[in-house]
């Protein structure tokens, strides 16, 4: 399938994604202070793997012949949920060791780690691509980094882990061919799920009374960040290029921003909207020149 940058339906699916992502960050805040990051993302992709299951069973209740996308799920969801597990698992044991401003700019290198791996394996990568990759990478330079750069021992772990946020993005756009994406979606959730909360029982104090004092952001977390927004990541990336939605679903860290600044009273500064307008900059060069272009 050739995909490009201007499926207008993908292109606002990957928007509401990064919204969601980006207002899960306030979520997640709140439900840690209750409960273990292991504890909290392997509740929360359990709820969004069961959240699809009621419309995975009447789509395929109203299909006389599966399709060639419904077979062979267990192999894609497992490499893709595994692919999850790890890049969520390096960014939080990097969080320990440093900023999470520093931590946010880190992660977002993988908007110019999913074009960089596309060169390997033979996708074309315009310039047009790059130059909105670079530019919203400096844009979210300037909306986390409000001091001196300073390498930390946790550095290392989080541009890991962005490795593994660009490689996810890769392994969705290659199964989104060949498998459903419904239950694609719910079945690397039920992976990543599982392995958070194996990792929990070993690292973290599971209690029930903790969980319920978190029920409202693992809801958000579980129904909205994964059962909808992951779901929409892996629907629209069936028509746009990776590189570009890499470029569109970063824009999650601006709405954490915008999180922070709306609903827990952070500081917006001049440089944080700078920032913002920067990235914007690097998404309506890609969309709006090419497609004069």
């Amino acid at each position: 399938m050739q995909k490009g940058v201007y499926n207008r339906g993908a292109i606002i699916m990957l928007w509401l994604t990064a919204a969601i992502w980006g207002f899960a960050f306030v979520a997640q805040r709140a439900g840690m202070e209750f409960i273990g990051p292991f504890t909290f993302n392997g509740i929360r992709f359990l709820l969004g793997s069961a959240s699809l299951l009621p419309l995975i069973l009447w789509m395929k209740s109203h299909r006389r012949n599966p399709s060639a996308k419904q077979r062979n799920i267990l192999k894609g969801g497992l490499l893709a949920g595994s692919v999850l597990f790890i890049g969520a698992s390096l960014q939080q044991a990097g969080m320990v060791y440093t900023e999470a401003g520093k931590a946010g700019f880190i992660t977002g290198f993988y908007v110019i780690l999913v074009p960089l791996i596309g060169i390997f394996i033979g996708q074309h990568i315009t310039k047009l691509l790059w130059a909105g990759a670079i530019i919203a990478l400096a844009g979210l330079y300037l909306l986390t980094i409000n001091g001196p750069f300073v390498l930390q021992k946790g550095d290392f772990l989080i541009l890991l882990s962005a490795f593994f946020w660009a490689v996810h993005v890769q392994v969705i756009n290659k199964l989104v061919d060949t498998h459903d994406a419904l239950s694609l979606s719910a079945f690397q959730f039920a992976v990543c799920g599982i392995l958070s909360l194996s990792t929990a029982f070993v690292f973290e104090t599971i209690t029930i009374d903790s969980i319920m004092r978190a029920v409202l952001p693992l809801l958000y977390g579980g129904f909205m960040s994964v059962g909808m927004a992951y779901t929409m990541q892996v629907v629209a990336q069936q028509h746009v290029h990776p590189a570009y939605a890499s470029i569109i679903l970063s824009f999650e860290t601006v709405f954490a921003v915008i999180g922070g600044w709306f609903l827990l009273g952070e500081i917006l500064s001049l440089q944080n909207l700078a920032g913002c307008l920067l990235m914007l900059a690097g998404i309506v060069i890609v969309q709006v020149w090419g497609s004069r272009k």
